[in-house]
This record gives C-alpha cells, structure tokens and sequence, in this order.
C-alpha cells in the first residue's frame, strides 16, 4: 500500500497545497481559500455548515448559500435559531434542498448551543465522531469533515471522488464500504493531520480537473498508476 503515500506526494507535486477548508475573510460575503487552521469559534461554524450544505451538491453552489448567510449576520447559531425556517430555506436554495438543509442547519445550531465549541474542542476524536454521528442529517462523511477541519482532529474524508479515483486506480473496490476505506488510508498514512487535510482537497482537485464520472486521463498525474490505463 506504499501507493496511496506515493499518489499523495505525486498530487502534491502537482497541484501544490490546497490549504483546505475556503471560509470567509472577516468584512467579506466571497469565500476564499482560506491559508491556515480556522481561528475563530465562527470560523469552526461556518465549517460545520458548509459541511452541511455541501451535501450532494458542488462547492459552488454552497459557496452562493454561504455568501448568503453571512449577508444575512446568519453564521451564528442563535441567529439561525431565530430565523424563520422558510427564509433559511430560501437564503440557501443554491444549495439544494434547501428544506431539508434549513432545517439541518437549525439542528447542528442547536447542537452547538447546547455544548459550545470550547467542550467539543476538548473531546477525543472517535468520541466526538460517535457524538456527531449520533445528530439527524449528519452521516460518516459530514463528520468526519468536521473532525478534520473544524475541529482540526486527523479522521480521513471518505467522499464520491475518493471512491471513484481509487477503484479506477485498482486500490479498492468500487462498492467497498465507507469504514474500510477509510481504515486503508488511516493505515497507510502517517496519522498527521495537514497530510489528512491535503490529502483530501487534492483527491478533490484531481477529480475536478481529470477523474470526472467520464475521466480526462491525459496529462492526469497519476495516469501512470491508474488501471485504467494499463
């Protein structure tokens, strides 16, 4: 398995580091990449709800949904719980469905009423991760994005590309199920948390440019590794 560090460090060469999770520059309603871990306690929630938000949909369009929370003074758990449930919805219909994500929103902002970041921040990882897991709407993936970037905890984040791009390559199987996949790279991979957060946003990029549901494989970095091309 020396070839999930070997892709890593091919990627990283490639596209340089990603600096994983974009959030919002203080004084801006535009989402930047932002360089560095998050600072602020609205800065792990913006994260929480991006996670959210980007279920089944693409970065773009909860970049437009976020833009619009924080036009609205709404990257706040009490301001969310205060808001009508209908304007929420509209405010981040960019983002798909947007009832059942307003109303996902609505629970994690009471979530993190309840236990406030600080208490969470202290907790182990895999006890967090049950804690998470345990809140309607959020599933393996959603936590474990949260884990990694905003509460800065080193779980590696299974998604749709990681599947794709690794099955292609003949790593794992195209149906392998979330925990064992996940369990492959946290075995092959120094427990490190910038290498988790990298990692991740690289498969991301190497899945935008070239291994997209129908692959681009020329001048794809990793096409010498790949499967698909032997």
């Amino acid at each position: 398995m020396q070839k999930i560090q070997k892709i890593y460090t091919t990627l990283m060469n490639s596209y340089g580091p990603q600096g994983w999770w974009p959030l919002t520059p203080k004084g801006s309603t535009k989402t930047i990449h932002h360089q560095g871990p998050p600072v602020t306690d609205t800065h792990r929630f913006e994260i929480m709800l991006g996670a959210i938000l980007t279920q089944n949909t693409a970065w773009t369009n909860v970049e437009k949904a976020l833009e619009q929370l924080h036009t609205n003074k709404l990257v706040s758990p009490n301001q969310l719980l205060q808001t009508n449930k209908n304007k929420l919805a509209k405010l981040i219909r960019s983002a798909g469905y947007y009832n059942q994500k307003a109303e996902r929103l609505k629970i994690i902002s009471n979530f993190i009423k309840d236990h406030t970041i600080k208490t969470l921040l202290s907790l182990n990882k895999d006890i967090l991760r049950n804690i998470l897991l345990e809140i309607k709407g959020i599933g393996p993936e959603t936590a474990d994005s949260i884990l990694l970037y905003a509460f800065e905890k080193p779980s590696f984040v299974i998604d749709t590309y990681t599947k794709r791009i690794f099955s292609r390559i003949g790593i794992c199987e195209k149906n392998i199920a979330y925990d064992d996949l996940q369990k492959m790279f946290e075995q092959n991979l120094n427990k490190n948390l910038t290498t988790y957060q990298e990692y991740h946003a690289l498969i991301v990029e190497l899945a935008k440019q070239h291994c997209k549901t129908k692959p681009i494989c020329n001048n794809c970095p990793i096409q010498r590794m790949c499967e698909k091309n032997v």
